[in-house]
This record gives C-alpha cells, structure tokens and sequence, in this order.
C-alpha cells in the first residue's frame, strides 16, 4: 500500500481549504435502526487525513468549549459541550483529559498556534480548578459546575468513604500539558496535591489485594458497567479504575523527573510496576484470553462461622473474574501493560474471530452475546451496554496500534470518521453514543467531548 505522510495530506489540506459544513436539523432522539454495511476498506489519502467538513466543524467549535473563570470556576476550563447543550456549565474530571486531548488535535492538524495556546491556558486552568477544591485528605470532585463546587458529595466526610471521588486521570492531564506547551514549571507548587490525591486512592479505596475498587457505583465512567453498577460497595476492583490509575502513575513519574524530584519519580515508577503486575495477575483470564474486572469479595470466614472444626484446605484464591465481556478488557493494551502473548490471543479471538464487539461502526460497549446487552437510551446512567462511544472505539484503537495491529487500527479510526461525518451531514452535530450497527445517534445532540479523539486517531496515523 502506498504510504502517504500526513505532512504531505495536511498541506494539501491547507491549499483547499476546509469544507464548509452541510447543515441539517432533524428533530432529536433514537433514528433507524436499520443496519447499512460498513464502510469500504479506507484508501491511503483517507487513513492519513480527517475529513475537511468534520476538522471544518471542531475547528469553529473549539473556541466555545474554552471557558473564561465563572462562579467557583477560579480558573479559565475546558467544557464538555457547546454552549446551552447538556453538561455545558459542568467541569468534568476524564471528560477534561480527553477533551483536552482532542483540542490539542484540533490545533495540531490546523497549524493553529493561537488556539493551541488558548488550549493550553484552559486546561491548565482545568486542572488547577481541581485542585483548588481538593479536600484535605487529597480526595478530588469528580464534577463541578460552575454553581456548585462539589454536586456529587464526594468529598463528603464519612468512613468508609463510600462516595467515589475524580477517576485518577490529573497526572495524565498535567503531563499532557507539559508535552504541549513545553513547560512543567507551572506545575511545581501543585505537584504535592497530585501527590496527595494517589495517595487518598490508597487510603479509601484499596483492596487487600492491592487492586483498588469503587465505593459506590455512581459516576465510574461506563457508568452502568455490569461488573460494578448494582453491586456490593467496595466490592469491584473495576478495570477501568486500575488501568487509569496504572496510567497515571506512570504519568506522575515522568513529571517528577522534569520537575527534578528523583526520589518521587523513583517511587512512583515503582508502585506503577506494581499495579500493572496485579492488573496482570487478578484480571487475565487465561481460559478466555481475556481481562475481566475482579470481585475481591472473597473471604475465608470459617474461624468465625465454625470456630471448632479443624481449618483443613487453605483458601487460596482472593479474588474471581466477574465473566462478563466489557469494552475494559481491551484497556490493558490501551496502558501498554499487557504481554504480547495476551495481547495477540485477546484480540485474535474477541476481535478478528468474531463480531461480539466489533461492529459496523466501531466497538460495541459491552458483547453482544452478554445477557444485559441493550441498545435503549438512557441518561442516568448513560448506557455502556452495547452502543458505541467514540472514547471506546479511541481506547480500542489505541490498543491494536500498540501491539502492532495496524490495520485494524486503520479501520476503526475510518469507521469511527464516516459515522461521525454522517451524523453531523444529517443533524448539524454530533451525538453522546451511537447505535453500533446502524451507526445512528442515540443520545444528546450537540454532544463534543471524547468525540474530537477522532482527530487523535488520524493525527497518530502512521
């Protein structure tokens, strides 16, 4: 196949010139469900550049997600959505990570230094936002709206710390920032917070395992995940949690080495190790070739029950697979922790040999031969149980690029560019998820966020 640079494509891109947007407004909700084939295998120009009309429309939205310091918001910050959509008013804790990502993309691809720097200062501002409301145990808000400081509760002062807390993604955010704008300085007087924050996970949410869990099951990300939604508090060292943390750790370390703090970088890089040793450990399955999420509910309690009778057999597991096929399996390929062996078998049988995720246009968020597969929409909690989120297809990308399936990486990142250029030829705009075989919105018209990783995906295409 012939291999274009995307220098090259961009180029071209800049004499064209972007396309102007086709604009449509169909009324909002759940449309056909009817199942078009997916799109022809991309060609070379269309694995190395973004469609003009979607860069067209990030480009023009941008500016209106980059929000000027309002109500507790001391700090300009980054919003999720467009101005008077949902979540507009709200700070979110990932959403920011990877909004900012995606802003970064939009500069990036455009050559636009101006925005880049106004990027730059919002997310800055994001993160320092965050930690302006830190409590004084390290604990995080996981939202905050411009009005409301910490909506959640989760800072609410109780033991055990049921309340969950911001999902461990501020050192990934910060370094991201260091890499875009070159300094690290500004982080120096906050880096003790960051510290502080690792730390509270420690405290309120580690396993005697050593993999952390939830408290509760409110604001976890893929929010009704089966393998945590609904069940026992502290119960679900969650996948998603421990790979994020796995990344953050990682990102902490390598902050600490350019702020010039060796022994804090040591540290961190080790603990790092240490999480991905116990990923590896509780959460491959070796009968599935699969990562599944681990209940570290089991306890030996015979001393208690039947304190008379002669222990016998020691208990010799702590935790068991909760056997149920989320999108989260393929995150350690995402955090580059898996072995190649793992990596290989998981995607050998639950992506090329089978259609259980992948789908038409993308990754479904849950199997689709698991028993709570559901396409219905949802608000509270937003449906992870089979519609496709652009963040699933980016963190699914990432990982088949990571271990070298590049042309699989290739499709996705294009079947993830055709349906967003569908929905926002048809709507005007972009949607929160999507029906996975028939690529139709299904949820909050006017939704941004995780959707510019599209532009990720092409601006790291090889």
């Amino acid at each position: 196949m012939v291999q274009l640079s995307r220098r090259t494509i961009l180029t071209g891109l800049a004499l064209q010139g972007l396309s102007a947007v086709v604009s449509a407004s169909p009324a909002e909700g759940i449309l056909s469900d009817s199942a078009p084939p997916s799109p022809p295998a991309p060609t070379p120009l269309e694995l190395a550049a973004p469609n003009n009309s979607l860069l067209s429309y990030f480009s023009e939205s941008a500016p209106n997600l980059l929000r000027s310091a309002q109500g507790v918001l001391r700090y300009p910050s980054i919003s999720p959505s467009l101005p008077g959509k949902q979540y507009s008013t709200q700070l979110w804790d990932w959403d920011t990570y990877w909004t900012a990502l995606g802003l970064f993309s939009i500069a990036s691809l455009t050559k636009d230094k101006d925005l880049h720097g106004k990027i730059g200062i919002h997310a800055q501002g994001s993160l320092l936002n965050f930690l302006d409301h830190q409590a004084e145990d390290g604990r995080i808000p996981i939202l905050i709206d411009v009005n409301d400081p910490d909506p959640l509760g989760c800072l609410k002062r109780q033991t055990p710390q049921i309340h969950n807390q911001a999902k461990p993604v501020m050192g990934q955010l910060a370094l991201l920032i260091s890499d875009e704008t070159g300094d690290t300085s500004w982080l120096g007087n906050h880096f003790d917070g960051l510290l502080k924050f690792h730390e509270s996970w420690v405290v309120g949410n580690q396993s005697a395992t050593g993999l952390l869990v939830w408290g509760d099951d409110v604001a976890i990300g893929n929010d009704n995940d089966p393998t945590t939604f609904g069940r026992p508090f502290f119960s679900s060292a969650n996948l998603l949690l421990n790979c994020l943390y796995y990344q953050d750790l990682k990102a902490a370390s390598e902050l600490a080495l350019r702020l010039k703090r060796p022994s804090d970088a040591a540290s961190l890089s080790v603990r790092a190790k240490q999480q991905g040793s116990l990923i590896q450990q509780y959460c491959w399955d070796p009968r599935d070739h699969f990562y599944y999420t681990a209940d570290v509910q089991c306890v030996d309690r015979r001393a208690e029950l039947i304190p008379d009778v002669a222990r016998g057999m020691a208990m010799s597991w702590k935790t068991l697979p909760l056997r149920i096929q989320v999108f989260t399996g393929f995150l350690p390929l995402w955090c580059g922790l898996s072995t190649r062996e793992h990596a290989s078998e998981l995607v050998e049988t639950h992506y090329r040999a089978d259609q259980k995720f992948r789908a038409n246009w993308g990754v479904r968020s849950l199997a689709q031969n698991e028993s709570m597969y559901s396409l219905d929409f949802s608000s509270n909690p937003s449906n992870w149980l089979g519609p496709i989120w652009i963040i699933v297809n980016y963190f699914v990308w990432k990982g088949l690029r990571n271990y070298g399936f590049v042309q699989e990486a290739h499709e996705l990142a294009h079947k993830t560019q055709e349906m967003l250029v569908d929905d926002l030829r048809t709507n005007g705009s972009l949607s929160e998820y999507y029906h996975p075989d028939s690529g139709k919105p299904l949820s909050h018209k006017g939704f941004l966020d995780w959707n510019l990783l599209v532009l990720e995906m092409f601006r790291q295409t090889d």
